[in-house]
């Protein structure tokens, strides 16, 4: 199965702008699995909850959802992306995961990074897992979890014991250790991770971030198999096998989550 990360630097609210360069970007790209940033088509450091709040859009059927779709169907791959979603009067930093055959699933961000607890609220989904196929219809379970969500072990151990072969993590990264961390998540929890980061720098009239790219793809032994710059749109895609994610054995007497001791993790 071929998986992949997107990379680039959106204009800040130029949708149609964003839509065409990622369009661009992914001509001619062979996936089963590509994941997308955080908030990929809005940009992220939003100048008030206003202008926030109008970039947002429902979820399923608002117009990112069905651009991504159609995307899905070019390119045979499951795509999984970032947006601001409007649902009733909350919004929430969300992930949308689409198929050629439309909408599969959505996440909200749980743990909210900075000024988006002025704009967002929390995630109220839980950390979802879903059961999708790649393009020979071999089945595999998908996890999503957002940005500074990994900063949170439990984050990713909670889509591990769900099962999740893959774990998918749209990010708009300005600390710079998440690349560090990444690998020892996929490790600790046996899986494959996926983390699709922007680059560039954006102000919000108050002060600027700049985002440190390097997107990253690790496997369950927390190997990197690709790796972006820092600085530049980039478009990896490897070669794995979700199976290798499901026998979490590491000796003949040792199971990572069969030798689990949950009745000891308690706070005394």
């Amino acid at each position: 199965m071929r998986v992949g990360f997107v990379q680039y630097c959106p204009a800040f609210l130029q949708m149609e702008t964003n839509r065409q360069v990622l369009a661009a970007l992914l001509e001619g790209i062979e996936a089963d699995l590509l994941v997308l940033p955080e908030l990929c088509l809005t940009g992220y450091f939003f100048t008030s909850s206003e202008e926030a709040h109008a970039a947002a859009e429902s979820i399923p059927d608002g117009p990112t959802t069905a651009w991504l779709t159609t995307l899905s169907q070019r390119t045979g791959a499951i795509l999984v992306a970032g947006l601001p979603e409007r649902d009733g009067a909350q919004y929430y930093n969300s992930a949308v995961v689409v198929g050629p055959r439309g909408y599969i699933g959505h996440y909200r961000k749980v743990h909210l990074f900075y000024e988006e607890k002025l704009h967002f609220q929390a995630g109220n989904l839980g950390f979802p897992v879903f059961t999708v196929t790649d393009r020979s219809g071999e089945t595999y379970k998908l996890g999503v979890m957002i940005c500074f969500d990994w900063y949170f072990p439990e984050a990713a151990r909670t889509l591990a014991l769900q099962g999740a072969d893959v774990i998918a993590h749209p990010a708009n990264l300005v600390r710079p250790d998440c690349p560090r961390a990444m690998p020892i998540r996929a490790l600790e929890n046996h899986v494959f991770t996926i983390t699709a980061n922007r680059y560039g720098s954006e102000s919000n009239g108050r002060e600027t971030l700049s985002f440190i790219g390097q997107s990253l793809i690790c496997d369950p032994m927390g190997r990197i198999l690709a790796q972006a710059p820092k600085v530049g749109d980039a478009v990896e895609v490897v070669e794995i096998h979700p199976a290798e994610a499901r026998n979490r054995r590491i000796t003949q007497h040792n199971d990572l989550f069969a030798d689990r001791r949950p009745e000891h993790y308690q706070l005394s």
